[in-house]
């Protein structure tokens, strides 16, 4: 009996982390869904702990390739426990599994208290290997702990990696006295390094960097939503508009051109948003950019199509299909373009165009704030990089934190907004 109610903590557990991994971009969780889903990986995660060695010891053995969750549950447990063999062993397992693995692990040294990995990410920083040097890095900027002088070497380093581990984290901290080696790198053939040093000194006021990163917000990869919104968070709005106009005329960037233009916000793009909700393949992003300038909830208002429309572009059964991609819209609503149409003449005269709005209010610090209080994630993740502007010494929100870190950070914000 003991044994089958470790192994369902261990198979939750390790399931929700990689639920949670998914849910802390996706468009159907709000901070409060993702405070339930923390609860019930905490619940999972102390069912296995209160078993003790048992419990750790039987995540190690599922530690398989291509393990991930497990990873992000072990990996909370041993550093819980304090225990030096379980993280050697886990080391061990990320040496020859780096890329799932060290994102697991990493999702679990920002899931714990400071206080839980302060003592190790020491050793973490200063160790010759670039893989751990990279997880004290991602450690200290999910806390918005400075890694002090730790930070510069690493901006030293010969790794492509960590360097682009430590311009991120300089980024996240705003640490605007490192423009300076950051930039050394902003033309660098490693694709990451170039990201993830133009991404950071954008975030502390530097133009230069935002021409560098529209290539990336134009193509589909790991880094376009995030290029995406720090373009159209720190670009002047002319340079903006004339950028979102060029992509709505090339047709193979229509689909970023409709994103583009929900985060840009000018209400005047209501009516072209409208008219992309009748092409099937654009009508759940047009939705998504539609409610990202008014706020409007086409579920909880009743603007969805009564019948979703056959239509899939996701992956199929079929072996010969080269289209592996999840679908990007996936639980995003069908907007019924007619309804929204009957909503748009009816309230158009409060969302003047010139104006640019963040869920039907103007562009505000406030904004921002209660945006990061009440939207979905996707949304949040827009309201932190705007907010970033209005806030140029802070540290990054960090709408992928545990959900309690998270609404500590906002108590007060709120009220105030």
């Amino acid at each position: 009996m003991i044994a089958r109610v470790l192994d369902q903590h261990a198979e939750e557990a390790s399931f929700l982390a990689i639920l949670r991994d998914h849910a802390v971009g996706a468009p159907n969780y709000d901070l409060t869904h993702l405070a339930t889903l923390d609860n019930r990986i905490d619940a999972h995660l102390d069912g296995l702990q209160v078993a003790g060695l048992k419990g750790l010891n039987l995540l190690l053995d599922q530690l398989r390739p291509a393990a991930s969750g497990e990873v992000f549950a072990a990996t909370v447990l041993a550093f819980r426990m304090g225990n030096s063999p379980a993280l050697s062993t886990l080391g061990e397992y990320l040496r020859t599994n780096e890329e799932e693995g060290e994102r697991y692990f990493a999702a679990a040294l920002g899931w714990l208290d400071w206080a839980q990995v302060q003592p190790w990410v020491d050793r973490l920083l200063a160790s010759p290997e670039p893989l751990f040097r990279r997880l004290g890095l991602a450690a200290c900027g999910m806390h918005h702990h400075d890694p002090g002088p730790a930070l510069l070497s690493a901006l030293g380093n010969s790794d492509p990696s960590v360097l682009a581990r430590a311009a991120r984290t300089a980024g996240e901290l705003r640490r605007r006295d490192l423009m300076q080696p950051i930039r050394l790198h902003r033309q660098h053939s490693d694709a990451a390094l170039r990201f993830w040093s133009n991404w950071a000194t954008a975030q502390m006021g530097d133009e230069e960097a935002l021409a560098l990163l529209q290539p990336f917000a134009e193509q589909p990869g790991r880094y376009q939503a995030r290029a995406l919104h720090v373009v159209l968070a720190w670009q002047p709005r002319e340079a903006s508009m004339a950028w979102i106009r060029r992509m709505t005329q090339a047709p193979a960037q229509r689909r970023i051109a409709i994103k583009a233009t929900g985060l840009f916000g000018d209400p005047v793009a209501l009516p072209w948003l409208l008219q992309q909700m009748h092409d099937l393949p654009m009508a759940r992003a047009a939705g998504e950019a539609f409610s990202q300038i008014t706020g409007l909830d086409l579920a909880l208002h009743d603007l969805e199509l009564r019948d979703s429309p056959d239509f899939d572009a996701g992956p199929t059964d079929d072996p010969n299909d080269s289209n592996v991609a999840m679908d990007p819209d996936e639980s995003l609503p069908w907007p019924d373009p007619h309804r929204v149409h009957t909503w748009l003449q009816q309230h158009s005269a409060s969302l003047p165009a010139g104006t640019a709005y963040l869920l039907g209010a103007p562009f505000s610090e406030a904004a921002c704030w209660r945006a990061l209080g009440s939207g979905n994630q996707r949304q949040r993740q827009v309201a932190a990089g705007l907010l970033a502007r209005y806030i140029p010494t802070q540290a990054l929100f960090p709408v992928s934190a545990p959900a309690q870190r998270q609404k500590a950070l906002l108590k007060g914000r709120l009220a105030d907004s």
